[in-house]
């Protein structure tokens, strides 16, 4: 399903996105600092473009990638690589739009840049047939593996509710910034996948936060003392439905957006009503967007933030 301007121009007026499309290219009302009517742009919403190309666009409107990475900097990219899925099934992210993340990246001056994730389905596979390992290595990173408890070390998270502590990937621990790139796609326990809940794949042990409550533990994984420095959620193709898994190409459609900021729990919430275009998914629905704004993760009021909209 593929949205015409008019549509979107609708349905991202549910984030406050008060940035209007005139005649001129909406990029080029931002400055080289990333600044919006003096604001630094922290929130940006793309809809038509190619992975790349969106990317390249959202990145220039946030200010640039230097905005986020260092020269010298070790960068850590949390891709969703959790299903033994090809990339038209949408149950990974899009691996063009992590190779050109790691191309940024490396322009910046990066001096290694590591790709990961927990996998539910067997790793290999996954890294395989998500063509993610391919894209990352072809583009200069590291793809680790995270399969073995050893890459994981106990960290303690003081400011959670429930999960008080929790064994993260040694690659997250060890950069210097990362980047949280989920697909946007349904779930069947917490209703959405998407920025917050990507963190699980960054944990050793996920069955505590089925045990302990999964959306207080999605809101507490996120008080780690290391947030990352751009959420990116990939919405070139979503899963709509038999969600995190899906089952054929019918739980799929095609909107071609891309939803970039700082903030995970606005990003997160503007995505779940993006999502709710093509599939019926009321925000209050997501039972740990509220959770973490409570804890202070960020807000679900999108409004609050400054905002950039681009149409490819």
């Amino acid at each position: 399903m593929n949205m015409t301007r008019k549509d979107f121009l609708k349905t991202v007026a549910f984030a406050g996105l008060t940035t209007t499309f005139t005649s001129l290219d909406p990029v080029a009302t931002i400055a080289q600092a990333g600044e919006l009517g003096g604001k630094q742009v922290d929130f940006v919403a793309l809809l038509g473009g190619e992975p790349d190309v969106m990317f390249k666009r959202g990145i220039e409107a946030l200010g640039g990638i230097t905005r986020f990475v260092k020269k010298g900097d070790r960068v850590t990219i949390k891709p969703n690589i959790g299903w033994d899925k090809t990339p038209e099934l949408a149950g990974n992210t899009n691996p063009l739009l992590i190779s050109t993340l790691i191309y940024a990246c490396k322009d910046a001056g990066a001096k290694e840049i590591v790709v990961f994730d927990n996998t539910c389905d067997f790793w290999q596979a996954c890294y395989k047939n998500s063509g993610i390992e391919e894209a990352a290595k072809k583009a200069g990173a590291v793809v680790v593996p995270a399969n073995e408890e050893r890459y994981y070390r106990e960290v303690r998270l003081p400011n959670a509710k429930v999960l008080k502590s929790a064994k993260i990937h040694e690659a997250l621990l060890d950069c210097d910034c990362w980047f949280n790139v989920p697909v946007l796609k349904n779930h069947g326990g917490a209703r959405m996948t998407i920025c917050m809940k990507n963190l699980m794949g960054i944990v050793w042990d996920r069955r505590a936060f089925h045990q302990k409550g999964l959306d207080q533990c999605i809101a507490d994984i996120g008080t780690l003392e290391k947030p990352a420095a751009l959420n990116i959620v990939d919405a070139y193709r979503i899963m709509k439905t038999n969600g995190p898994r899906g089952r054929d190409d019918k739980d799929v459609s095609q909107p071609k957006g891309l939803f970039m900021s700082t903030d995970p729990v606005a990003v997160d919430t503007a995505a779940v009503k993006f999502f709710n275009q093509f599939q019926p998914m009321p925000v209050e629905n997501v039972k740990y967007l509220p959770l973490g704004e409570e804890l202070g993760l960020g807000v679900t009021d999108a409004s609050k933030l400054t905002q950039a909209r681009i149409k490819i």
